[in-house]
């Protein structure tokens, strides 16, 4: 049996598909009897208008291990962009989570004892495109989610990277913002 995992956390960045399709999941992972849990519990409870939690499934009627809950960063009140989020990138984040247990990230003989938290990032622009490949989006929010997950299980980056790295990383959108070009 594994040491508990109290909580861990986590993000990543694929993207490199059409417009739209960019996925940024944010994780956060721990044992159900602790921390995580209770904030998996609350969340799960406390439905919001716009912005519904709700499990990752692979499809109606099937969970995936360890329970997963997704959460919209973005506040959904379109059925198009609902019927993409709760289908197409809820499977996809279900099957992360699993090619996460498959790899070896997600310890398997802890799946029933670990919930998993994703904030999940679907740009609206999916709702209007007309010519969305469904494929593309479901495999760079697969790759986005297994991702944050094994970076979340693995401590990374860690902090020693972090300080050596630190004056040579600029963020994306900051420096546009001094380009002026947002």
């Amino acid at each position: 049996m594994s040491e508990k995992i109290v909580m861990r956390i986590g993000e990543a960045l694929v993207a490199g598909g059409p417009p739209g399709t960019a996925a940024e999941p944010e994780v956060v992972i721990g044992a159900l009897d602790g921390p995580v849990g209770s904030a998996f519990a609350n969340l799960l409870g406390d439905q919001v208008k716009g912005h519904s939690r709700v499990l990752a499934i692979l499809n109606t009627d099937i969970m995936v291990r360890p329970a997963t809950l997704m959460v919209s960063k973005v506040t959904v009140n379109k059925e198009r962009y609902t019927n993409i989020l709760m289908g197409t990138v809820q499977a996809a984040i279900a099957n992360g989570v699993l090619d996460s247990v498959r790899n070896g990230d997600i310890p398997k003989e802890m799946a029933n004892e670990l919930g998993i938290i994703v904030s999940v990032w679907l740009n609206p622009l999916v709702a209007d495109a007309d010519d969305l490949d469904h494929g593309i989006l479901f495999d760079i929010h697969r790759r986005a989610t297994a991702g944050a997950i094994h970076k979340a299980m693995n401590n990374e980056p860690n902090i020693d990277w972090l300080l050596e790295n630190q004056d040579t990383i600029t963020h994306k959108y900051y420096q546009m913002g001094l380009d002026g070009k947002i």
